[in-house]
């Protein structure tokens, strides 16, 4: 996008003219568009298109983002990779991507860059997640996956935008399955495991926020770019434990190229060092898009404790849920709340620290999230150490509290105590957690109930 009018607009038409685009399409742009865009960044007298703005817009943003687009989206001649518009739009600015292939043909195969009839081989393209290959690629080139024993070519693909495509798929088997002993197990060793951590860093240990609009904006065109199969594909959970029930309900997953994830990585790491204070933080794990369809679950757990010490939930997309799918986090005095997002909407949590879960069923629809994780710089023994100076009193005592909504009220205030520093997340089943059994009887309570049906498999014979 450039400005439509004045001398800008002379000077980009007539350079457009004579550059590649890499299939982009230029689009002037004037009036309430171009303010929302460059804002008072249009000369009045430009002495050459390197004084004017440009942007490269993402296919697939929303319309109610597009006013928003990421920094390193915009013309900047300064960036050495933008000394001239051509190579700005060369760059991974616009139309440099970076493109992933996973293989799940049951065969190793092969991958070739394809140059009109020609064909350039790059890499053996071996199976499974563990061996995606991201390429460093441009809008418009091709890729083919061939079979190198037999030359049968199983995919042929032409790049349009950052992502991601799978060669078939992974298959996560539905079946009857009885894991009640195993979660009572585990809800028992999840409970111990947030005992061992002593550093905190909130009043409560989580708490409900939203994403910059060009850090969703980015997340959300991504998204709609690869939100259908061959680019969405099954999560690899066969051999990840239980936490998820891939047995009973589709868990897809969408890889994120690792340029693009560490924009978002460092734009979220800001976002999330504001709500910590002093304590400067490193990241270490940036997980997802994971989406989840109708009948998932999410054990209450907590996750790793060297490297996870604060993270963010940050919901990509959802639709057509028949009722909210909570974020079920337990405070630091182990009461329930249940938080409701939105798409756009992050929470921020202690994940070491703070229990959270989903175990209530996803009614209908899908819900799309991303995870990212960080710790203080270089200590992976944070969670032994007491708080430093200046660190919020976890909120312990907040007196009486009473149920004064609906018992389906969720981030409302359903719950009146006399604190109102608690916020308006506590859960209406008012749980006050005092063991995994606890946990165990919440995940019991809220799922389909359990048939003692002699074709269920107990998870122990798996």
């Amino acid at each position: 996008a450039f400005p439509a009018s004045g001398p800008c607009g002379a000077l980009m038409k007539a350079q457009i003219e004579a550059t590649f685009l890499y299939g982009h399409v230029p689009v002037a742009v004037e009036g309430d568009a171009a303010e929302k865009l460059f804002g008072s960044n249009i000369p009045i007298k430009p002495s050459a298109v390197t004084d004017c703005p440009a942007v490269c817009l993402d296919r697939g943003v929303d319309s109610s983002l597009v006013a928003y687009p990421l920094p390193e989206k915009y013309y900047n001649p300064e960036n050495e990779t933008h000394q001239s518009l051509e190579q700005f739009v060369a760059s991974k600015s616009c139309g440099r991507v970076e493109f992933g292939f996973i293989n799940y043909s049951g065969k190793d195969l092969a991958l070739y860059w394809v140059n009109g009839d020609a064909e350039t081989y790059m890499y053996p393209f071996l199976q499974k997640e563990r061996n995606t290959r991201f390429v460093t690629t441009f809008i418009g080139h091709t890729f083919r996956a061939k079979d190198p024993e037999t030359g049968e070519v199983l995919l042929e693909h032409t790049v349009e935008f950052n992502g991601v495509m799978g060669v078939s798929n992974h298959i996560n088997y539905h079946r009857k399955r009885d894991i009640r002993e195993e979660v009572k197990r585990t809800m028992a060793g999840e409970w111990t495991k947030h005992l061992q951590v002593k550093r905190t860093f909130s009043a409560l240990g989580f708490d409900k926020g939203h994403l910059p609009n060009d850090v969703f904006g980015s997340m959300r065109a991504f998204y709609y770019n690869n939100r259908a199969p061959p680019n969405r594909l099954m999560e690899e959970w066969d051999s990840k434990g239980l936490y998820v029930n891939y047995w009973e309900t589709d868990c897809n997953f969408i890889q994120i190229p690792w340029e693009l994830k560490f924009i978002w990585q460092e734009r979220l790491k800001d976002v999330v060092q504001e709500w910590v204070g002093e304590t400067e933080i490193e990241q270490t794990d940036l997980y997802g898009m994971r989406q989840y369809e109708a009948g998932a679950r999410l054990l209450t757990h907590v996750d790793r404790i060297t490297t996870h010490a604060v993270s963010l939930i940050v919901n990509v997309a959802q639709g057509n849920l028949t009722d909210p799918w909570t974020v079920e986090v337990y405070d630091h005095a182990n009461r329930l709340h249940e938080v409701v997002m939105e798409p756009g909407t992050i929470v921020y949590y202690e994940s070491a620290k703070a229990l959270h879960g989903r175990n209530s069923p996803l009614a209908g629809g899908f819900y799309a999230n991303l995870f990212t994780h960080y710790r203080p710089i270089g200590d992976p023994n944070w969670y032994m150490k007491d708080n430093p100076e200046g660190t919020p009193e976890p909120l312990l005592d907040v007196g009486k509290c009473e149920l004064v909504g609906k018992p389906n009220e969720y981030s409302q205030g359903a719950v009146k105590c006399e604190n109102d520093a608690i916020g308006p997340h506590l859960s209406p089943k008012m749980i006050t957690a005092t063991s995994g059994d606890d946990l165990y009887d919440l995940w019991l309570s809220v799922g389909p109930s359990f048939e003692d049906d002699e074709n269920a498999v107990a998870s122990d014979e798996l």
